[in-house]
């Protein structure tokens, strides 16, 4: 029978995971990128015989699920699997995989550059140029600012060493901290609500979670500091938009710098796409040459060591306490 794998996440139709599979027998094959994986039924028939699928954000509902019998693994690039239906992949036995350690520092990069491109004024200065309508604004200077994260873990950390490289002070909000660290990087831990009301620029870097979800909403936006900014570079389902829309409009915040979103792709009708103060990404903080790399890479290696029937727990996020999964069922 042959093993077919469908790749579905963005930029996956090359690299090399399509030799390190094939080289273990299975059929690599690309996306269809004319089609919506949004919408359910097509998603069904772009995985039909399917055993595996590359995936990206598209989501991997209980219809999607059921509607595919031949899909032993989901293995998601990245960190996140807030799109996937983990307990119809329980009941059916299917693996959720992710690539944990390979996008952080494209993620803290990626937080920098719009944190550092709200600071200094872009991309309406890049516009006044083009534009020839040149104007000098002074804006506050980074160093010495404060910024808070909100999640320690790969990504949060390793935002922390180039705030710190940038003369920041850093507070952070963490369940349960890297102690060593954080005494290293001079990290200040405190509450959330003291980090939002002291912190010139929030950066958001925790999971998505039942009880994260719209964490920032009308209330915590009013606890932040008057004139911060908000950084999301995590999932958009973190944030209320509605109320951080509010609160970017009356002047409460500064600006916000954003990648993610509630609905993705943003609507293009959303009052986000009209603020001068907002300043936007398409969901691509974790995407350079070197993170694509390595997490197709670990993708394809996770899916061939399931298949020989070994166990990269640090990998799989689900089917928790499973001690008898089998490929063959």
């Amino acid at each position: 029978m042959t093993l077919k794998i469908r790749c579905c996440a963005l930029n996956s139709d090359q690299g090399p995971h399509f030799p390190t599979l094939q080289s273990a027998g299975f059929d690599v094959l690309p996306g269809n990128r004319d089609r919506n994986y949004w919408d359910e039924s097509t998603l069904i028939s772009e995985l039909e015989e399917c055993c595996a699928v590359i995936a990206g954000s598209e989501p991997y509902t209980r219809t999607v699920i059921e509607g595919c019998p031949e899909l032993r693994v989901i293995a998601r690039t990245g960190v996140g699997f807030d799109a996937i239906d983990l307990a119809a992949c329980d009941e059916r036995g299917i693996v959720v995989t992710t690539t944990p350690g390979v996008n952080h520092h494209s993620v803290a990069e990626h937080t920098i550059a719009l944190l550092m491109g709200i600071a200094r004024g872009f991309p309406d200065q890049d516009q006044r140029v083009r534009a020839g309508t040149w104007k000098r604004i002074e804006r506050p200077r980074v160093m010495d600012t404060t910024i808070g994260v909100v999640g320690m873990g790969r990504i949060g950390k390793a935002v922390v060493t180039r705030a710190r490289g940038l003369g920041m002070k850093v507070l952070g909000f963490e369940p349960y901290p890297d102690e060593e660290f954080c005494r290293r990087w001079e990290v200040e831990l405190t509450d959330l609500d003291s980090l939002l009301s002291r912190s010139d620029y929030v950066s958001l870097h925790n999971p998505l979670t039942p009880e994260s979800h719209k964490m920032m909403n009308a209330e915590r936006f009013a606890k932040m500091k008057s004139g911060s900014v908000l950084i999301n570079t995590a999932r958009g389902g973190l944030v209320d938009e509605e109320a951080l829309i509010a609160a970017l409009k009356s002047g409460h915040l500064r600006a916000a710098g954003l990648d993610v979103f509630e609905v993705e792709p943003l609507p293009t009708d959303s009052p986000l796409v009209e603020m001068e103060n907002v300043l936007l990404s398409g969901h691509v903080a974790g995407l350079d040459i070197e993170s694509q790399r390595d997490t197709l890479t670990m993708a394809a290696e996770t899916i061939i060591g399931l298949r020989d029937g070994h166990w990269p727990s640090h990998c799989i996020q689900n089917l928790k306490n499973v001690s008898d999964w089998s490929w063959t069922k």
